[in-house]
């Protein structure tokens, strides 16, 4: 047996613990994806039970364009952060400045369907069972990308003046992370209050 060599295969593949940022962005994504199912199923607890209109079918109008505009920051992102990896910095500053936009113009969406709601078909928070849990459920997410787009402009402006480069790749994953999650909730809440709840 001591003329017999045994190889592995990956025997040279080194195994490393994964990016503290990753580990505590998926923490982070766990416990708000937690918060989120508790709203959602308060929805559609309380979807039908109000005893004064206006209901969904009523005032809600698909809001598709917008819906349209987030999930393509998904691949905006995406492709900005693998931009970074291979040291492109302006073709990752140009793609994540239009995912800037692309969830600027979400929530300019939700404003607008806001302002209409409240000032042209009279739902507020306190109008009926139906306001309070959909303000509640569209505003937790519309809160969480005002979150992400204001940690998307930091980075933007450091990169704008020449301070992110391949070595923040890591970071701009992690971030990245955050925004896939924001883009993943969307389906979920666009698929209850928009398709399920009408």
């Amino acid at each position: 047996m001591s003329g017999v060599t045994t190889s592995f295969p990956n025997a040279a593949t080194e195994w490393r613990l994964p990016s503290r940022g990753k580990v505590a962005m998926a923490g982070v994504i766990i416990a708000e994806s937690a918060i989120f199912t508790i709203f959602v199923v308060a929805y559609l607890f309380y979807l039908g039970k109000s005893i004064t209109g206006p209901t969904p079918s009523e005032v809600l109008e698909t809001p598709i364009f917008y819906t349209i505009c987030l999930l393509s920051s998904s691949l905006t992102i995406h492709l900005a952060a693998k931009s970074l990896v291979r040291d492109f910095t302006r073709l990752f500053l140009g793609l994540w400045l239009l995912t800037i936009a692309l969830g600027g113009l979400f929530l300019y969406g939700t404003a607008q369907e806001w302002h209409r709601l409240i000032y042209e078909r009279g739902l507020t928070i306190s109008t009926n069972l139906f306001g309070t849990t959909y303000y509640s459920l569209v505003g937790l997410h519309g809160f969480h990308v005002t979150a992400g787009l204001i940690m998307l402009v930091i980075v933007a402006l450091f990169g704008l003046g020449g301070r992110v480069g391949k070595k923040q790749s890591g970071r701009i994953e992690v971030l990245a992370m955050y925004w896939h999650f924001v883009d993943a909730v969307w389906v979920v809440v666009f698929t209850v209050v928009y398709v399920l709840g009408r």
